[in-house]
């Protein structure tokens, strides 16, 4: 099996945190009503999260290179400022994640779900927060986005 396929989830991981991070520096905001903003990628980041979850089972703590890797290619591609504010609140986040794979030893179905309740609210409020677009119903959406993908996965998982 070539590295290609073999970590194929990683490298899908790798993509997504580099999209991710163009999509916020380039796609403009979205105005809500009530005059919040919202960036567009809010609703696709779920993925990311859930792309991170299968990295994991390939690569076990060693996700977090992979987890550098797209923030490094992010200062370049995207914007430094945004890289910077993706990699702290991931990394924070990343550590609520870390703390259920490691301390729950729950199928990976569970784990999904357990892990983005708690990880994606606090990745979402710190990345609003340092880019200075924090709102309610941002912080809603893009934890209901993440929460989508987490369900998505939890149900597929099931049906295996």
């Amino acid at each position: 099996m070539s590295a290609s396929t073999q970590y194929k989830m990683s490298f899908a991981y790798l993509a997504s945190i580099i999209i991710a991070n163009i999509g916020f520096t380039y796609l403009p905001m979205i105005v809500l009503p009530g005059g919040y903003a919202l960036a567009p990628m809010s609703f696709l980041v779920g993925f990311v999260f859930v792309l991170r979850d299968y990295a994991q089972q390939e690569l076990k703590h060693w996700v977090l290179a992979i987890m550098a890797a797209g923030v490094a290619a992010s200062y370049f591609l995207a914007s430094p400022y945004v890289a910077a504010a993706s990699a702290i609140a991931f990394a924070i986040s990343e550590l609520a994640d870390w703390a259920v794979y490691t301390w729950t030893k729950r199928p990976l179905r569970q784990r999904v779900l357990i892990s983005s309740a708690i990880s994606t609210p606090i990745d979402s409020a710190v990345f609003m927060l340092i880019l200075g677009f924090f709102s309610l119903p941002g912080l809603l959406i893009m934890t209901s986005s993440k929460m989508v993908g987490a369900l998505l996965v939890w149900f597929w998982a099931g049906r295996k």
